[in-house]
């Protein structure tokens, strides 16, 4: 079946408005490709095949480090639990262990299921000063994934913050408003992961430019269903 074409792509095109962005489903989460990332506060649990003194539990500090015998201090935030494995392993090989065999994986809660506590990622680009993908651990918001990616660049438009969001078949987009944000106009809307985040002008904003012109300044958020699957 032909999907649907974005909204403002195609004049006449109707518009479905709502009033928040709609959270993602547990399908949307099980379906995502994207692979699980260590974040701020995230345990683990570390081992080096036949070397008992090297097979510990750790949890990273708030900027997602942690420090482990014989390496020193490991910087893990954004990373795979395989990337870690590689790089203990190759701070590792040679200088104490000939061929060291390094696992790494998240130690889950007792309470929580494996998907809970996983670090997914968040997209944030535009005008930040670092864009990039960065781990969601625990609950996001959207003034906190622009802290994440450095905070806004001097550039930076506060009424042209786009999130785009799938849940199931739909993808929603919010249009928000930093600056209203800040002034306590509207709650600071919660960021899932898988979410994108575009800070300031873009070619994904234009396409509602339409929408934007017969808009009063943004002291609401703008929910729209831009298409389906």
């Amino acid at each position: 079946m032909k999907s649907a074409p974005p909204v403002a792509s195609v004049p006449g095109t109707p518009i479905t408005a709502l009033s928040v962005l709609p959270p993602p489903e547990a399908s949307d989460v099980i379906r995502s490709t994207r692979l699980a990332f260590i974040g701020p506060f995230t345990e683990l649990r570390i081992e080096v095949f036949g070397v008992p003194d090297l097979q510990r539990d750790i949890m990273t500090d708030g900027e997602g480090n942690f420090s482990f015998p014989l390496v020193g201090t490991v910087a893990a935030a954004g990373k795979t639990p395989l990337a870690l494995a590689d790089q203990i392993r190759s701070q590792l090989v040679g200088k104490y262990i000939r061929d060291p065999q390094v696992t790494v994986n998240f130690k889950a809660p007792t309470s929580a299921s494996a998907l809970a506590f996983q670090s997914m990622a968040v997209s944030v680009d535009g005008e930040v000063k670092r864009s990039g993908s960065y781990p969601v651990a625990g609950r996001m918001t959207l003034m906190r994934a622009v802290a994440l990616a450095g905070g806004l660049t001097e550039f930076a438009k506060l009424d042209d913050v786009v999130v785009f969001r799938n849940v199931g078949t739909k993808q929603y987009v919010g249009i928000y408003n930093i600056g209203a944000i800040r002034r306590g106009n509207y709650a600071d809307p919660e960021i899932f992961p898988n979410d994108v985040v575009i800070v300031g002008d873009s070619p994904q904003r234009r396409m509602f430019k339409d929408i934007l012109a017969a808009t009063p300044a943004l002291l609401s958020p703008l929910i729209l269903l831009a298409r389906e699957f």
